[in-house]
């Protein structure tokens, strides 16, 4: 802060001071969304880019495609002469499993060269509610099976981008997950017309009018999982479905059948199991599957109903975010027995910190959670999404 002792002054009049702000910091960080600019002033950070004549002229009936936008990102950098890179750009991350299956990860300064100063994008969660029902077209690509999940060009991955914002807050946390929604119209219009955005949804892949119901999910503010069938055991006396993921089916018969149900809606952060006792405990089949899908960005959900399930082992050991439910709500299909289920599940954040039920789309379902949920917040539980609550390793 200085004075301007250029001006002289009149009778009664103070002088004012002027604030000069001279900072050159080599780091400037970003806040609500904006990207960081190092070795910039701040004068130069808030300075709009130059954009090219050649960037092409998109109108706002037509989302880019993946080229085009991927196109846009390159041609506004460069105009700039500012080149983009990811955070994780700035360091050598390795990654080491030991015998007990513990992921050591080692993060060491990597050189960035002497090209100039660079753009470095910030996270990004989650949508505005107008857009949360239309998926991000950089964030699917096409297959035999239709349009698949994937992680776009600059690094962001579904989980990120279809992921309900929370307080941040350190407090006791609570997410609930209800699931089978797209096999009953009527239970599924109630569940999104009577249960509070933050509970998650999870919705059948064999259900019908998906990508609607999905839609109107997230409008409500509702983050969203895709249920896949799994063998069980008991197969097939026991089964989950169409295109169920077998223990004794060829990989890429497996892979065909989980793309096939990726490919039935968008906007999802993550993949829950449907059934699944025999796959889930079964290594070389459940693999590939957990691969898959981790790669795409996505996270994977247990629901906790099989003791012998491998999938928390194999997602700590290729690195990819998964989560594991705590408690199933609704064992018994009853209004009160849920509520002390519910209950319980309380008392488990409260001494972990935070917990995961699951449940399904029944009438005694949505009346326990909407009831529980309106008071637990009262109580100082903060609900939130399954993403929130997930291990989630950064890339």
């Amino acid at each position: 802060m200085g004075t301007d002792l250029h001006k002289p002054l009149g009778q009664g009049e103070r002088r004012r001071p002027r604030r000069v702000m001279t900072f050159s910091w080599r780091a400037i960080r970003s806040f609500a969304g904006v990207s960081v600019v190092l070795g910039l002033s701040l004068f130069s950070a808030l300075t709009p880019l130059p954009l090219r004549d050649s960037t092409p002229n998109l109108t706002s009936s037509a989302a880019p495609s993946r080229e085009a936008a991927g196109e846009i990102t390159r041609q506004v950098t460069d105009g700039a002469g500012l080149a983009a890179t990811r955070p994780a750009a700035g360091a050598n991350v390795e990654r080491t499993v030991t015998d007990d299956g513990t992921v050591v990860t080692k993060y060491s300064p990597k050189a960035r060269g002497n090209s100039g100063p660079f753009l470095i994008d910030t996270p990004r969660v989650g949508q505005g509610p107008r857009m949360a029902g239309t998926p991000n077209e950089l964030l699917l690509e096409d297959s035999p099976q239709g349009r698949l999940p994937t992680v776009g060009p600059d690094g962001l991955r579904p989980i990120d981008q279809y992921a309900r914002p929370w307080s941040g807050a350190r407090g006791t946390r609570i997410a609930i997950v209800v699931g089978g929604l797209g096999l009953s119209q009527t239970g599924t219009q109630r569940a999104i017309r009577e249960l509070p955005g933050e509970i998650t949804f999870a919705f059948a892949a064999t259900g019908n009018s998906l990508q609607r119901w999905m839609q109107e999910a997230r409008r409500d503010g509702h983050e969203i999982l895709l249920q896949v069938p799994l063998e069980p055991f008991a197969y097939p006396g026991n089964d989950p479905g169409p295109g169920t993921l077998l223990t004794t089916a060829k990989p890429d018969t497996n892979m065909a059948n989980l793309h096939q149900a990726m490919a039935s809606i968008t906007n999802y952060t993550g993949i829950m199991n449907y059934m699944g006792g025999r796959f889930l405990a079964d290594a070389n089949a459940l693999e590939p599957v957990m691969r898959d899908i981790g790669k795409r960005g996505l996270l994977f959900f247990d629901d906790g109903s099989s003791a012998r399930s491998l999938s928390g082992q194999i997602a700590k050991a290729i690195g990819m975010p998964q989560a594991f439910a705590d408690t199933q709500i609704d064992g018994q299909l009853d209004q009160q027995a849920i509520l002390r289920r519910l209950d319980e599940l309380e008392r488990v954040a409260l001494r972990k910190g935070s917990a995961i039920g699951v449940g399904s789309a029944f009438d005694e379902t949505i009346d326990a959670v909407r009831q529980w949920s309106e008071e637990a917040s009262r109580r100082g539980i903060e609900i939130v999404a399954i993403s929130a609550l997930a291990e989630n390793p950064q890339p």
